[in-house]
């Protein structure tokens, strides 16, 4: 092994020979054990999001597969229809192209064509996480085979009457020229007005008089497309206007008043302008009183031919701004209020998002009977959901979030799943020149199933399917459904669990759990995990104007600072926040990002992986798990140090003799490996990554190690006993390795692969190797004790050494006071170990009553011991620098206890800040009590 840890020198090296080697394949007859990859984008790079996720779902499927189950980890990506869309039509921009100038097929062509170059991005960026997916079964959300299990999922549900087109409201993205659904739409409040128009009552003829109505809306243009104004019919100010009309000013066209309850007399004047085109509130109005549908807008927000022609042409805020003037010139503008609104954008097109009345297809989930009959899609899709979750068969972890899925579920409206885009799957119908539709897998299959000649023209439906239609068939899509006989699906389905984030239970998560209830007959997933936001040390979301954004390859690979701000700097939709993030970025990492490695990464990922909380990204802690794959290698060093060419104890027929050090650690691994085991089964990976990190630290690490020097040292010539250490040495090592190879793959592997042979293991690579299973009879409590009490003699003796600013290696001899039988016996099975790593010299054990001479003391139990400190130290020397560090500290304390006594901090700082203060301040005074404590003892010499 190299003197140092270069993660760089080993990672790719390891995983290219495991892909090579086809490890990652499922293979024998053990329990079959499925995740799922949540499919990243095409488009997409790897974020820390995908690390954390990443983390938790490789060190399942690494647990299991070394478990010896069947363990299959199923890779892919989605084609993300409105990214990649956008992804490619910005690209044609910028040679002055539009993907109309090209035509559907030609554009298709250029997607793929771009899919291609650069779509795998992310997957190679995910195999330096060390992930182990099948990538041999890797699967596209549009390759053939699942969408075949698109046209199939459609076809049968528009069979069964639960998919049908209707002319509804949707959301409009006026940009992207596409419905969005509502989780699709980010509202977030801005300032904005509130306009009081003056509306004419109409008299009889239907003239215009000179009483009114006066109604507000933050949309002016919308008054265009008005239907009716409002009013609660309980409103005794307008009871008897109910019936009759106003003027539509501007259109001049006469529209009702209308008796509603949506109208709430406490709010305004009373009176709703109803809107039904392109209000989703109005729309509800106006299928109670049958009001028509008068669509305004074009497909990109411009007033349409429908309205007067003075306003035709005119974008949607333009025309605000005339319509406006136009009312105020007539006299008809009330007055204007600054208001503040919640303003609907999408979450692609960045573009405020429109109300707007178009032909879609939905997915019925509201209604419980259709209406010949058969179950509608309240019964037949989305209540077994429901109860699925309600039973329990699918299990949140954490389990709040069974609420937020119950709340979505028991509120649904039917499901729009067409967009107005090219790249996707295609809508399987076809329509004749009568309008006549005909769903069907193919256009062959049109002709055949309803009978159609020949000759006659069809042409298929141009929009395409919403992308979540397809995720939601991906856990029995990607197995090979709808081929039932599929070996895969028949081993795999129903997967195990799904590793997810909270923002798509909706979007994602519920309707998998309908799609697989509905056409596999079972759900797609026994648990979800829901995982937090990966956010920066100070609690704040990762973003691009923000600066703080982390690539998990920069803190594996590292780097240099000047070109770690021009990735934070460069690309930015507010560059005149650059200098900032150039700055803070230069004091936050002055030398760049060193390299970590994938091991220290994955490491502080799992330390943080408690279910449903949001992370703190700390560099310090990474910086601690960096450190940790040093100390691990440097502990293998010492083991081959002590083990190359040496009697590792692999023949048998040899005598071994184990210390009492050699059965405790080996007491320890057991009681970890029952530990870890636990944890993970639990999805407890912080808990399970604290106990590798603590029996490998400090007990392997810090302690064992330190107790072999004693016996494998050249004065001890016990054969027997040198070869049962070296064997614990060398087999511990090898067994704790296995145990953290699932989170820490790479320099496990490395290590292994140097210390197998001195184990007596074979085998080609770590990760195929059983995972450690606790073995009960193994554990020793008396050889737990006794380490116990000689780690307690140990630290005792190097506390006072510490206090009292004695140098390491002098000899100390020791009074043993209030000691027992047990503490002597305990002593003298130890003594050689007290003796090296304490470094103690003659002990004397205190009879009952005898006087001892002032010494520093220290307990182990109820036994003190006792160190002379005549002769030892320099009295006046230590004097003078026990003084000096009680100046220091009074000083120090008075600072803070200033602070804590001035009201102008204690009430006004944050209470964070105050507790940090406080728990300073109690520190220094226990510290300052500590040396004067020393100090008199010194005096008194």
């Amino acid at each position: 092994m190299d003197k140092t840890y270069q993660p760089q020198d080993i990672e790719q090296r390891w995983y290219q020979h495991w892909e090579q080697s086809g490890y990652f394949a499922p293979k024998g007859e053990g329990k079959p054990y499925c995740i799922m990859i949540p499919p990243p984008n095409v488009t997409g790079t790897l974020h820390m999001g995908h690390g954390f996720n990443q983390m938790v779902i490789d060190t399942l499927i690494r647990y299991h597969r070394m478990k010896g189950d069947k363990t299959l980890y199923q890779p892919g990506t989605d084609h993300a229809g409105i990214a990649t869309q956008m992804v490619v039509e910005r690209q044609l921009l910028a040679q002055g192209v539009t993907r109309h100038d090209l035509g559907r097929e030609a554009f298709l062509e250029k997607v793929w064509e771009w899919k291609g170059q650069s779509g795998d991005t992310i997957n190679r960026q995910l195999r330096r996480l060390g992930t182990t997916p099948d990538w041999s079964r890797e699967r596209f959300t549009m390759d053939e085979g699942l969408s075949e299990a698109v046209r199939e999922v459609f076809v049968r549900l528009h069979e069964e009457g639960l998919i049908y087109r209707g002319k509804r409201l949707v959301n409009w993205d006026t940009v992207l020229h596409t419905a969005v659904s509502d989780l699709e739409v980010v509202s977030e409040e801005e300032n904005g007005n509130m306009w009081h128009f003056r509306y004419p009552l109409a008299d009889a003829a239907g003239n215009a008089t000179d009483e009114f109505l006066i109604v507000a809306t933050t949309r002016p243009e919308t008054m265009l497309g008005d239907s009716a104004v409002a009013v609660n019919p309980k409103d005794e100010r307008y009871q008897h206007l109910i019936g009759k009309n106003v003027v539509l000013p501007l259109v001049g066209r006469l529209i009702p008043v209308v008796g509603d309850d949506y109208a709430d007399p406490e709010k305004g004047t009373g009176c709703v302008k109803i809107t039904p085109a392109h209000d989703f509130n109005d729309y509800q109005v106006g299928k109670r009183h049958n009001l028509p549908l008068i669509n305004i807008f074009t497909i990109d927000a411009c007033i349409n031919d429908v309205s007067p022609e003075k306003y035709q042409g005119l974008e949607r805020f333009a025309a605000r701004k005339q319509i406006v003037a136009d009312m105020d010139a007539l006299g008809l503008l009330d007055k204007i209020e600054d208001h503040k609104l919640m303003v609907p954008r999408g979450d692609r097109s960045g573009t405020v998002i429109e109300p707007y009345l178009t032909d879609q297809w939905y997915v019925d989930l509201t209604r419980e009977t259709l209406d010949d009959g058969r179950p509608g899609g309240k019964t037949a899709i989305a209540q077994p959901a429901i109860d699925v979750v309600a039973s329990g068969e699918v299990r949140f972890i954490p389990g709040n979030w069974v609420n937020t899925y119950n709340h979505w579920m028991n509120n649904l409206d039917d499901w729009c799943i067409s967009r107005q885009l090219w790249w996707g799957h295609r809508i399987p119908a076809w329509y004749d020149e009568a309008g006549n539709v005909y769903v069907a897998r193919s256009e062959d299959e049109v002709r055949s199933k309803y009978s159609l000649p020949a000759d006659l023209a069809l042409r298929q439906d141009e929009d395409v399917l919403d992308t979540w239609f397809s995720s939601a068939l991906w856990p029995f899509s990607t197995l090979g459904w709808p081929n039932v006989d599929d070996e895969a699906l028949k081993a795999f389905y129903p997967t195990q669990m799904l590793m997810t984030g909270f923002d798509i239970i909706f979007f994602w998560v519920a309707r998998m759990i309908m799609f697989g209830k509905k056409f596999m007959g079972d759900v797609p997933f026994r648990d979800v995990y829901i995982h937090g936001l990966v956010k920066d040390a100070d609690g704040q979301k990762m973003s691009k104007s923000k600066g703080n954004v982390l690539d998990p390859l920069d803190i594996i690979d590292g780097i240099d600072l000047e070109a770690l701000v021009a990735k934070r700097t460069s690309g930015m939709m507010q560059p005149q926040l650059a200098a900032k993030i150039d700055k803070a970025t230069r004091k936050q990492f002055p030398d760049g990002i060193t390299p970590h490695g994938t091991d220290a990464l994955r490491m502080t990922f799992a330390s943080f992986a408690t279910a449903g909380r949001d992370i703190r990204f700390d560099m310090q802690r990474l910086e601690g798990y960096r450190n940790f794959c040093n100390k691990l290698w440097n502990a293998a060093r010492y083991v081959l140090m002590q083990c190359e060419e040496q009697d590792t104890g692999l023949d048998d027929a040899l005598p071994v003799e184990l210390s009492a050090a050699d059965r405790w650690i080996i007491s320890l691994l057991q009681q970890t490996e029952a530990e870890v085991a636990d944890h993970i089964d639990n999805y407890r990976f912080d808990l399970a990554a604290k106990a590798m990190y603590e029996f490998a630290w400090h007990e392997y690490c810090d302690w064992y190690l330190e107790l072999t020097k004693p016996i494998l040292g050249k004065a001890n010539d016990n054969q027997t006993a040198k070869r049962g250490t070296r064997r614990t040495l060398v087999r511990v090592l090898e067994a704790a390795l296995r145990l953290m190879h699932p989170i820490m793959p790479f320099i496990t592997e490395e290590i292994w692969q140097n210390i197998k042979g001195l184990a007596g293991v074979s085998g080609d690579s770590i990760m195929l190797q059983p995972y450690p299973v606790a073995d009960t009879a193994l554990i020793d409590q008396a050889a737990l004790a006794e380490i116990e009490w000689v780690k307690a003699f140990i630290m005792g003796i190097r506390r006072i050494r510490s206090e009292m600013d004695i140098k390491p290696g002098q000899v100390l001899d020791v009074l043993l006071q209030n000691w027992s039988d047990t503490d002597k016996a305990l002593f003298t099975t130890s003594e050689a170990f007290a003796r090296t790593l304490a470094k103690v010299g003659n002990v004397t054990w205190l009879e009952a009553g005898a006087d001892a001479p002032e010494s520093a003391t220290a307990l182990v139990g109820e036994m003190q011991i006792l160190i002379p400190l005549a002769g030892l130290i320099d009295k006046d020397a230590e004097i003078a620098r026990l003084s000096k560090e009680i100046e220091k500290l009074q000083k120090n304390l008075g600072g803070l206890e200033g602070r804590l006594n001035n009201p102008a901090f204690a009430d006004k700082a944050p209470a964070a800040v105050l507790e940090q203060t406080r728990k300073q301040a109690d520190e220094q005074r226990a510290a300052l009590g500590q040396l004067v404590g020393q100090l008199e003892k010194i005096k008194n010499l």
